[in-house]
């Protein structure tokens, strides 16, 4: 994997607490991030969003508006996918990168880790998707990974790619393997198989044997 502190960026400098709001507008205009972190002697005290300096006085400085600023960042310690959920988290394309003695290094762009995310076997290697539901407190990722093994599938990944108040979809890529076995073997396990599947012989089966109702009942 990937060392992602190989992408931490300081091509545009930190802001200052100082910095007037007439500036700092000027800069949001000439670059397309959501942030810019905010620095106060040396020290990181949170990053300004391109919203709230729009509506603030071009005479003011950011030391006026200390308190609006959004406090997130991540250590260089942190692994790439904790980033890139803290990205989501504050809805940001720019994360500001402290060391374990706070000290600011730079930060991340949002468009470097998902390049990162890319270079994954879950994406980069050839294989199968599937999309399946259950249960939350029936669900197991090592009961998933089990049914994947056992039919000599490959597990290549796997993430919960949808949360409600009881139920999960957990999205799964595979490679190898026989994947009409692995699908009839999610549902002896009673896990809802919500992608479809052309190689799916249980649903190719109910299809057939519908067609041939409905061929029967329209003669």
């Amino acid at each position: 994997m990937t060392d992602i502190t190989e992408f931490i960026n300081n091509d545009v400098k930190p802001l200052r607490s100082t910095d007037s709001i007439g500036d700092v507008q000027d800069l949001f205009a000439e670059y397309p991030f959501s942030h810019f972190p905010v620095l106060e002697e040396g020290v990181y005290i949170g990053s300004a969003g391109a919203e709230d300096i729009e509506l603030m006085d071009i005479d003011m400085t950011l030391n006026d508006m200390r308190y609006n600023l959004e406090r997130f960042f991540v250590r260089d310690s942190a692994i790439w996918l904790d980033v890139l959920e803290v990205f989501a988290k504050n809805e940001t394309n720019l994360l500001p990168v402290l060391s374990d003695d706070n000290k600011y290094l730079g930060y991340y762009e949002v468009t470097d880790l998902i390049k990162v995310f890319h270079e994954t076997p879950f994406l980069k290697e050839a294989g199968g998707i599937i999309v399946v539901q259950k249960a939350i407190v029936d669900y197991s990722m090592s009961e998933v990974a089990q049914i994947v093994e056992s039919n000599n599938g490959r597990l290549l990944g796997l993430f919960v790619s949808q949360a409600a108040m009881d139920t999960l979809q957990i999205t799964v890529k595979i490679s190898l393997g026989g994947l009409s076995e692995i699908l009839q073997t999610f549902r002896r396990y009673n896990y809802e198989i919500i992608s479809e599947h052309q190689e799916d012989a249980y649903l190719n089966t109910l299809k057939d044997r519908s067609d041939y109702l409905d061929k029967y009942l329209n003669i």
